[in-house]
């Protein structure tokens, strides 16, 4: 089953997204059966009603019926679409520029915290570790936190994306993007750039460690 949803959420807005998803889901799934059974329905009988010129009723409910229909769509997509873009007092603010091939990161409220993250050769390969998705400087995130990301890019298009966040921010040269992230566990999190931006494009994976307060506090403290 993990091949056919989302992957599991790590932020309160992935979970929304994924309830949206299956709310849209459960109405195509309904009007999928409908017509399928009209049309069945259809095609098997053989009744005919050779008077019948028009029907204002059914014309108006299958006017009105889908209008509905989208109306609770469209609602909720809304709803989500504005959370997105809300960003709520953070305690912190990173940076991410996108290079061909791989992410630079700085702490903007750290003067000296920024670091290159490219993606760990084959033959560097440890047991634990994915290939082509791990790299060798984790981005390092408190849980529990709102964090502000802003992204940009030094040469072409690029996108910043983690699918367990539900997020995915374009990097444009001479543009700083921003998003918010509340990662609501601790582990690792991957995401890969999510625009072509030349040779090595699936090359330039993104892994997000979510920690304690404590041990993000240790890791600045070491760094």
């Amino acid at each position: 089953m993990k091949n056919l949803g989302t992957q599991d959420a790590n932020s309160p807005l992935m979970e929304q997204l994924i309830f949206f998803h299956d709310h849209t889901l459960m109405i195509l799934t309904m009007i999928t059966v409908l017509v399928g059974y009209m049309m069945g329905t259809v095609l098997m009988n053989k009744l005919t009603n050779r008077y019948l010129l028009e029907g204002q009723t059914i014309e108006l409910i299958w006017t009105i019926l889908p209008a509905i229909i989208l109306v609770f769509i469209a609602l909720p997509s809304l709803r989500i679409l504005y959370l997105m873009d809300e960003i709520n007092n953070p305690v912190l603010t990173i940076k991410s520029i996108g290079h061909q091939w791989y992410w630079s990161y700085e702490y903007s409220d750290f003067s000296n915290i920024e670091f290159d993250s490219y993606m760990k050769p084959s033959n560097d390969l440890e047991m634990s570790d994915f290939r082509l998705l791990d790299v060798d400087n984790r981005v390092i995130l408190p849980m529990n936190s709102q964090i502000r990301i802003l992204v940009t890019a030094a040469d072409v298009i690029h996108s910043w994306t983690i699918p367990s966040l539900g997020i995915k921010i374009d990097a444009t040269p001479g543009r700083l993007n921003q998003g918010s992230i509340l990662i609501n566990r601790p582990g690792l999190l991957f995401g890969q750039c999510s625009e072509i931006c030349g040779a090595n494009h699936s090359f330039m994976p993104i892994v997000v460690e979510s920690v304690s307060a404590n041990q993000f506090i240790n890791w600045l403290k070491n760094n």
